[in-house]
């Protein structure tokens, strides 16, 4: 039962996301044209068009990123990690790494002291440069 409720709240994160990058891509359309209809231009320069989709293609490049990354740590598909989950792939990409480093990489990406890390808390982490 719990881990139904866990997969709802993951599939309930990836609507709002979905609704959020389609109110986006909205708002961001109507911003990027602004200036053409204010000046009743025919469209954008191709060197602008350019410019403005080499951006947004490098933003959904980095989404599509993470979210393989989240993917690549829940081997179970459960939606959310959990300590397990940062000692397997740790352990293949680090192997010497030791397990206190582990639990304390997971406490500090488990934001809310659950025991379980969402994609969102993950996002949130790896957004971090």
């Amino acid at each position: 039962m719990y881990q139904a409720q866990r997969r709802t709240i993951y599939q309930e994160e990836r609507i709002v996301t979905d609704l959020e990058k389609s109110y986006f891509a909205t708002l961001e359309t109507d911003i990027l044209m602004a200036t053409v209809l204010e000046h009743h231009l025919p469209g954008l320069p191709p060197d602008q068009f350019t410019n403005l989709m080499s951006r947004k293609k490098a933003t959904q490049d980095h989404h599509d990123e993470m979210r393989q990354i989240f993917s690549a740590f829940d081997a179970h598909c459960r939606g959310f990690l959990m300590v397990e989950d940062f000692k397997r792939a740790f352990a293949d990409v680090t192997p010497h790494l030791p397990e206190q480093t582990v639990l304390e990489a997971f406490r500090e990406v488990d934001r809310d002291s659950d025991g379980h890390v969402s994609y969102k808390d993950f996002e949130f982490v790896m957004g971090f440069e």
